[in-house]
């Protein structure tokens, strides 16, 4: 039997993406490029000037948690890939071919990987990265998985890094890996492809065999409505839904409901930056009642701080229910209390954006100029070349002191 890295290079080297696959590539890099530009004046552009493209690149995409997310595997596919990509000069061919391998080395790994605490972006990404900048680069079905064995010691990143800069620059680091891996595979290095097989095992992945039909992204790619961890996405979603019914200082108590499995990334439930509060589920409530549409300045330290912020957290009880595998398993219910004795509900399962209900043309521009005023024109008429061109210029690297 083949061993899986063999199996993922013959079919991202053969690999013929049909209309949508073409539709979800274009739509991925709009979407990642106008994230990346977001977070041009972000500390994290400062503190990644001096990485090389890719990392920096995948590292600023990635710091505002607004980039799409794959939910089978738990990965942000587009933030790895497209920088993997634009830095090799690849095309759409390049990114789906990374983005299959990414989807399906981290479905791979499931849900207990991700549990377990690490950052599947990080795991699944290094190989994958490999993968797409070595299609943009032609490299034989023999070489790429020469890469992905190559990326393996770059494969790692914990969720501990959650709420700091660490978790978007590791992200950055294993974009780097896998352009460094191709790079070497390309000149000849080698490498035994079980690597691949003996760290999958390793990291305690749960299929021996990765499944190679389908689309190239298996389930498609959540988009994000909210610039925040996707598991704040459904209970922010859900909490808008009753904001007509009720104002914030009527709030006296709220009770979420949902399976453990899907705030399993909210690991802050007593944020005290704009940061981890991308990664609290009480503030998830308390931006909701009171930002309605929580946008970038929802998620500043001063944002976090608000008294009445403060106070809403302090409501919130979330009970985990049992079961789960994912971060849109079941349902999430919620139970607002007010000060006149009412009880509003809501209940929600998909969130805007999710594959089952993707963003629409408007939702999509609403999203980019929210990014920038000038995002919008930057966007437009983009390729993979010019988007190459346009994040050498807004986002340019410079040599290590």
């Amino acid at each position: 039997m083949p061993a899986i890295a063999e199996s993922l290079a013959e079919w991202a080297y053969g690999y013929e993406p049909d209309p949508e696959d073409l539709a979800l590539a274009r739509r991925s890099l709009l979407d990642t490029v106008a994230v990346t530009l977001a977070a041009r004046d972000h500390p994290v552009s400062a503190l990644a000037a001096e990485l090389p493209d890719a990392a920096r690149w995948a590292a600023v995409g990635h710091v505002l948690d607004f980039d799409d997310l794959h939910i089978e595997s738990t990965t942000h596919i587009s933030v790895v890939i497209v920088p993997a990509v634009l830095a090799a000069g690849g095309d759409a061919r390049a990114y789906l071919a990374g983005a299959g391998v990414m989807a399906r080395l981290g479905t791979l790994l499931g849900w207990s990987h991700y549990a377990s605490g690490w950052h599947a972006t990080c795991t699944a990404g290094a190989p994958a990265a490999a993968v797409a900048a070595g299609v943009a680069w032609g490299l034989t079905p023999e070489r790429l998985a020469t890469a992905m064995a190559l990326a393996v010691p770059g494969a790692s990143g914990v969720q501990a890094a959650f709420g700091t800069h660490s978790k978007s620059l590791q992200v950055g680091f294993a974009a780097e890996a896998g352009v460094r891996a191709a790079r070497l595979a390309r000149a000849g290095a080698t490498a035994d492809p079980r690597a691949v097989d003996a760290w999958l095992e390793l990291v305690g992945a749960r299929g021996t065999a990765p499944q190679t039909g389908g689309p190239a992204v298996p389930g498609g790619l959540a988009i994000k409505m909210f610039p925040c961890c996707y598991a704040m996405q459904r209970p922010i979603a859900a909490l808008r839904d009753l904001r007509a019914a009720c104002g914030p200082d009527d709030v006296t108590a709220v009770r979420v409901t949902t399976p453990g499995a899907t705030v399993h990334p909210l690991i802050h439930d007593d944020p005290g930056t704009g940061l981890e509060g991308k990664f609290s589920l009480p503030y998830a409530v308390a931006t909701a009642l009171l930002d309605g549409f929580p946008g970038f300045g929802a998620f500043t330290d001063d944002a976090v701080g608000r008294p009445e912020a403060r106070r809403l957290m302090a409501t919130v009880e979330t009970e985990r229910t049992e079961g789960g595998a994912g971060l849109l398993d079941g349902e999430v219910d919620l139970e607002v209390t007010l000060t006149d004795g009412r009880v509003l509900r809501s209940c929600l399962a998909h969130p805007p954006g999710s594959p089952r209900r993707p963003p629409v043309d408007e939702e999509l521009a609403e999203k980019f100029a929210a990014c920038g005023s000038d995002v919008p024109a930057l966007l437009k008429d983009t390729t993979w070349e010019s988007a190459r061109a346009l994040l050498l210029t807004e986002l340019p690297g410079k040599d290590p002191a």
